[in-house]
């Protein structure tokens, strides 16, 4: 019998709508029954594709015993994270706060007026080893609202005091020294055998290795663009990165980048496309332009809507065991292949009869072997075999940031390469952002079954804006600069904090919480308010606007505040600062009707405000009919020039 949950959109909710557990989605009327029959909620946070999501839902939400628990002594409401990041902020921070940590699935017990006095991820359905299991735990809760509700709603006032009480500093002036805090602390934790940052698990988190190589450009550091390029280098060597099928994984559970976490997410393989496009630009090594077009070559085939729009997620899980769609055994590579290219390919991609997964093998390049495409027929074989064979779940709503970001990576990809098809693809992505996810300038979260859901946050107009900043510097189409200018204009409406600085996660067209939050922080995603700030930023440089000059300082000083106390945990701000201090060139190149768009784009800096024009016009002109060259940076413009200064960092 379906509970609650049958009618929503959000497939996570969909998968938890058979659950013998009352399910109710978040709402007034779940509210409502708690307060009328006085029990306490149980509010479970996650999203569809991660797999200790589903574990928690097979032991304990399909477990009879247990949903008898929950129904006849608690209100249980579920919440899809990505559809409700505002609801996920609030309560993250309490589990943070009461745990020391935090994570999916997310347990929350609270009052009927939404305060929570108990906190927690994962529970099994029975406690071992020290470990609260979900069966007693409810026992007790439920025996303690009964017999002790007072003490508990104190409690829940007190964790609430206490939360609200951990804002950051505010901060009047900007604080430039941040970005050599923050490169000095990144170095303090590198691995520098395996990459990547402490020990495990490691998350890509390409955002901070973005800051890393703009640092290293602004301040000529070698060894800061070594441990970003290393990171990146081990981790498309690793088992993180698909090497049959391509794009990447969530994350690693060991230092080695081996043995990730299987779940693939279009936000972690849009940023990394920007990280390896950046890598490459500033390196001139060829493989991480490989990596970035693999990963887009992933992200078009596997996640893109039939009307351009990409989809969330795969799952880590196919035929109920994490990983089987990635991992083999050496003995079916060999059934597959033959045996002499079986063995050839076994070889060259760590795959052996021992196995470095629970008796299977995760293809990977941690040996040194060469990045090579000499297997190209070998993979298609062995991809083919596993889309036949095994299925991933795929989560197919649409989210107007994740999607954002995959226009910000496509087109970054197109100002790298000249390819126009990765250009093709941002513009569609843009055009059903427009169509299907905005009300005139009004966003909106997701997108699914033709219908749009729930009104959009910071993190959407934020992200919006910068992809809209993104194609117009590829395009230098006036109509995505206006609308960018429009959208920052709504999220500063919405929600801006004119008297403390920064912006609020959630405005007056959202529901009302307990708490009214300002990310700051980078976690798996850059902040709203980071980006924000990059997207004030680049609007002044454009458009030299001076009352956008005002806005991203007052910005730029919030988030000093914020940032001081651990600036490595705040990339997306520390680039925006190195964007406002170190302002982009601007070079204007006139082609020769000789030369191909594609070579010169290839040879030109990543970050710099690049226009090509196929044709003369009367302020920019060839010289001799040959390529001519227009470059200004800090006020000054140099000579015209026949001559690409550029070939020598190519």
């Amino acid at each position: 019998m379906s509970n609650h949950l049958k009618d929503q959109s959000s497939p996570y909710l969909l998968q938890h709508a058979e659950n013998p557990v009352d399910w109710y989605p978040w709402g007034e009327e779940a509210f409502a029954k708690a307060k009328a029959e006085n029990k306490p909620v149980f509010l479970s946070i996650g999203y569809s594709t991660c797999h200790w999501c589903h574990v928690m839902e097979q032991e304990s939400f399909e477990n009879l015993e247990i949903a008898e628990i929950l129904n006849k002594n608690f209100v249980s409401i579920k919440v899809d994270r990505e559809e409700r990041p505002d609801i996920d902020s609030v309560y993250m921070s309490v589990c943070q706060v009461l745990t020391g940590n935090g994570g999916w699935p997310m347990s929350i017990f609270m009052t009927p007026d939404q305060k929570p006095f108990f906190a927690g991820t994962y529970f099994p359905p029975i406690s071992s080893r020290g470990m609260a299991g979900m069966h007693d735990l409810l026992t007790v809760i439920a025996e303690q609202w009964k017999s002790n509700k007072e003490e508990l709603i104190l409690s829940a006032e007190r964790i609430l005091t206490h939360v609200r009480a951990e804002d950051g500093s505010f901060c009047e002036h900007i604080d430039t020294s941040l970005p050599d805090a923050a490169s000095k602390l990144f170095a303090r934790n590198f691995d520098k055998k395996h990459g990547g940052f402490g020990g495990a698990p490691k998350f890509p988190s390409p955002h901070n290795l973005l800051f890393l190589m703009l640092y290293a450009q602004a301040r000529g550091e070698k060894n800061t663009f070594f441990m970003a390029s290393h990171t990146l280098e081990m981790m498309r060597r690793g088992g993180i990165f698909d090497h049959i099928g391509f794009g990447f994984s969530r994350y690693s559970t060991d230092k080695y980048f081996l043995i990730p976490h299987f779940e693939k997410m279009l936000y972690d393989n849009a940023l990394l496309i920007m990280a390896y496009t950046a890598a490459y630009k500033i390196s001139g090594d060829a493989g991480f332009l490989d990596t970035a077009e693999k990963t887009a070559a992933y992200i078009l085939r596997d996640l893109r809507d039939k009307e351009g729009a990409f989809y969330s997620a795969q799952d880590a899980d196919s035929g109920g065991e994490e990983g089987r769609f990635y991992t083999w055994r050496y003995e079916d590579v060999l059934k597959l292949l033959g045996k002499e290219r079986g063995e050839r390919f076994c070889k060259h991609f760590g795959i052996t009869e021992r196995g470095n997964f629970e008796g299977r093998n995760i293809p990977n390049l941690l040996n040194g072997n060469a990045l090579s495409d000499s297997f190209e027929g070998e993979k298609e074989l062995m991809y083919s075999y596993r889309k036949t064979n095994y299925r991933l779940h795929m989560d197919d709503k649409i989210l107007t940031s994740w999607n954002s970001l995959t226009i910000c990576a496509l087109s970054l990809l197109y100002r790298a390469t000249g390819k126009e098809d990765y250009l093709k693809a941002a513009k569609q992505a843009q055009q059903f952002v427009e169509k299907s996810l905005a009300y005139g300038n009004t966003l909106y979260v997701s997108f699914r079954n033709h219908i749009r859901f729930v009104k959009g946050f910071l993190d959407e107009y934020a992200y919006y804006a910068a992809a809209l900043i993104s194609l117009y510097e590829s395009t230098f189409e006036e109509a995505y600069l206006n609308r960018a200018e429009q959208i920052c204009k709504e999220a500063r409406r919405q929600f801006a904090d004119e008297a403390g600085g920064g912006y609020f996660l959630y405005g007056e067209a959202n529901d009302s919480l307990i708490m009214k939050p300002k990310e700051t922080y980078d976690g798996a995603l850059p902040s709203g308010n980071s980006v924000m700030a990059y997207c004030l930023v680049r609007l002044f440089q454009i458009l030299g606007n001076q009352a956008y000059e005002r806005l991203a300082k007052g910005q730029l000083a919030f988030l000093s505040g914020e940032a001081g106390a651990y600036p490595a945990g705040h990339c997306m701000f520390l680039t925006s600062l190195l964007f406002y201090l170190n302002p982009p060139q601007k070079i204007t190149v006139v082609l020769s009707e000789q030369e191909e768009e594609t070579e010169i784009r290839r040879k030109l800096p990543l970050y710099a405000d690049v226009r090509i024009l196929l044709r003369e016009t009367k302020e920019y002109k060839r010289i001799d009919g040959k390529t001519t060259y227009y470059i200004c940076k800090d006020h000054t413009c140099l000579p015209p020039s026949t001559r690409n200064p550029f070939d020598s960092e190519a």
